[in-house]
């Protein structure tokens, strides 16, 4: 493991580079460029708000502000999209590059990574959006946002450990890739992003404990919507299966990686 981090390094500037070309050539021919990366997810916003906050905003205790859904919403948005984006590409990377891997001679590693510097790409671009959107709205968070990098390297550690492991296997059983998405679009409902805990039935919000990511996005609504510290009771447990996830993925990884070039 240690050889296949080296290379990665070794490699750093190619990673950087495909990053940056990634980037550009998603929007060489789109007069709105980046503005792309943020439309999606802010849409979702506005469309939630729009059909639920007259039930749901008057459920966020604490929350002087007649946005407070449409703030409650972003904030979990901005962890989800993180989370959702670095799994489903993962999922589908190494099938979608295999000519790649085939004909070029590189650290195999480097793919996941230029991934997820993509994705955090976009991430902070949206997330420098909500906060010029929160201004808009009257809300701005304060001192507690020194903790949004803490929760961001642990839900990617744990996208990318899932994501990683996930396409090595949907190589072998393309099944996997049909899956993982609806999946992913119920763990999204099962996850407080668009209601609040606290209104499903209590014989039922034991359940929440369950689901990795109901920790970390409620660690970005602390954050960027009561500016306070994350509950890391919950969260140093999801870092450590993150971390234990990201390490499984890469010895299944770097095993399995002679065979997926046959399988390609």
């Amino acid at each position: 493991m240690n050889d296949m981090l080296l290379s990665a390094w070794r490699y750093r500037y190619f990673i950087l580079s495909s990053i940056k070309t990634e980037l550009r050539t998603k929007f060489v021919r789109s007069r709105l460029g980046g503005l792309w990366m943020i439309l999606n997810p802010l849409s979702q916003v506005l469309i939630f708000a729009f059909v639920l906050s007259a039930v749901l905003s008057v459920k966020l205790p604490g929350i002087d502000n007649q946005y407070a859904y449409a703030i409650y919403l972003m904030a979990g948005i901005l962890g989800w999209s993180l989370f959702a984006e670095i799994v489903n590409r993962c999922l589908t990377l190494f099938i979608d590059n295999g000519n790649i891997l085939k004909k070029l001679v590189f650290p195999r590693i480097a793919l996941p990574l230029i991934v997820t510097g993509s994705a955090l790409v976009n991430n902070a671009l949206l997330f420098v959006a909500i906060l010029a959107i929160f201004g808009v709205l009257g809300h701005l968070p304060g001192t507690a946002l020194i903790w949004l990098p803490a929760l961001m390297v642990v839900n990617i550690a744990l996208a990318l450990g899932l994501g990683l492991a996930l396409g090595v296997l949907n190589v072998f059983m393309r099944d996997i890739g049909q899956i993982v998405p609806v999946i992913l679009q119920f763990l999204f409902w099962f996850t407080p992003i668009v209601y609040m805990a606290t209104i499903i039935p209590e014989q039922y919000r034991t359940l929440l404990v369950f689901n990795p990511m109901t920790p970390i996005v409620t660690g970005y609504q602390n954050v960027l919507l009561y500016n306070r510290a994350p509950d890391w009771s919950g969260l140093d447990v999801i870092a450590l299966i993150a971390l234990g996830l990201l390490a499984f993925a890469l010895v299944l990884f770097r095993k399995a990686s002679p065979e997926m070039v046959d399988q390609l």
